[in-house]
């Protein structure tokens, strides 16, 4: 074959095949559609905010409408230079581009609430209030709430450390020991499905203030869950590792701490996943009804004097406290279990 038959053979090159910069190149020029569009629903959002006049309300005007479409507009602004900027898109953090369709579906929401409110006046006030209403309570009002955000935490921190604490012992006992779990399993299994709210007019008996008796009711609550399925771990960790650990002469506090302990702690988990729900639940009602302080008194006093936008504005931070809380604690598990990667799924 000659010279210009191979070169007739060869195969054809695309031009990003030919030359690899370029490829780069385009691709780094390429417009990130989803941002796009978030950054023109947040616009559409700021103009509707911004030029549509709020409906009179009779008694006063909504505040902050103006700082809240000029928010939505620098928001638009932002994402939109992030979508259209030459060789930006490169810069853009995989997590943002992750959540654009997010950043989409919030600004609608808002936008659809903010017209039902403020505009069309649909649903009443003072029962509902638009999104600014909100963003007037935490520039008002952000140190009550922080303050009651911060005792809030402090209850669950007590509450839920005593009640993991001593559940984590009580299960431990109760799946290695058979004659632990014979008199302990019963009583969790009949006291276990009672509301930890249904204790409240006895534990108020009991304890000389309504600080320690809620910070003993979200224990409670947590430790039940927790009990149980530490102790389903424990009873369940295949006999194969006891023998094994045993031939190479293990006592019994070695298969307690280094066998039974570090292979039921994916159920460890779980019961502090569903604990936390329980000592959530348990703070509102504890604070509502006895505690002066939290999160769960501040809806109170809100709710009785007709403040429903902080009454939401409320329920906004405690959502996000509890949401972050939760995933503390799976960064916690996915650090703990890193040796069981890929196993657990939840």
């Amino acid at each position: 074959m000659t010279t210009a038959d191979n070169i007739l053979s060869a195969p054809t090159l695309s031009p990003r095949q030919r030359s690899p910069s370029a490829a780069v190149s385009a691709t780094a020029y390429a417009p990130w559609w989803t941002g796009l569009a978030a950054g023109l629903a947040w616009g559409v959002l700021a103009v509707l905010t911004g030029t549509w006049p709020n409906k009179p309300l009779g008694f006063s005007e909504w505040a902050y409408t103006t700082e809240f479409a000029w928010f939505a507009g620098l928001v638009a602004v932002a994402l939109l230079t992030l979508s259209l900027a030459p060789g930006r898109i490169a810069a853009v953090p995989a997590k943002l581009r992750a959540a654009g369709p997010w950043l989409i579906a919030v600004a609608l929401g808002l936008a659809v609430w903010e017209v039902f409110t403020a505009k069309l006046g649909t649903l009443p006030p003072p029962f509902f209030a638009p999104p600014q209403s909100l963003a007037e309570v935490y520039i008002t009002d952000w140190r009550r709430l922080l303050e009651s955000g911060a005792h809030s935490l402090q209850l669950l921190g007590l509450g839920i450390g005593i009640g993991a604490s001593v559940g984590f012992l009580v299960g431990v006992l109760m799946g290695w020991s058979r004659r632990a779990s014979y008199w302990v399993h019963p009583v969790l299994r009949v006291l276990g499905p009672l509301p930890t709210t249904a204790l409240l007019p006895i534990s108020f008996y009991f304890f000389p203030s309504s600080w320690s008796t809620a910070i003993f009711l979200i224990a409670v609550g947590t430790a039940f869950p927790v009990a149980i399925l530490t102790a389903s771990g424990v009873a369940s960790v295949n006999k194969n590792y006891y023998d094994v650990a045993r031939t190479m002469g293990a006592s019994p506090w070695f298969l307690v701490l280094r066998v039974a302990i570090p292979a039921a702690l994916p159920q460890v988990f779980v019961g502090l996943f569903m604990g936390l729900g329980h000592a959530f639940a348990t703070l509102v009602v504890a604070e509502m009804l006895g505690v002066k302080a939290g999160l769960g008194w501040y809806l109170t006093w809100a709710q009785g004097w007709a403040a429903y936008p902080n009454m939401y504005a409320a329920l906004l931070v405690m959502a996000l406290l509890f949401s972050g809380l939760i995933s503390l604690l799976f960064l916690v598990r996915d650090r703990v279990l890193s040796w069981q990667k890929g196993i657990v799924k939840w």
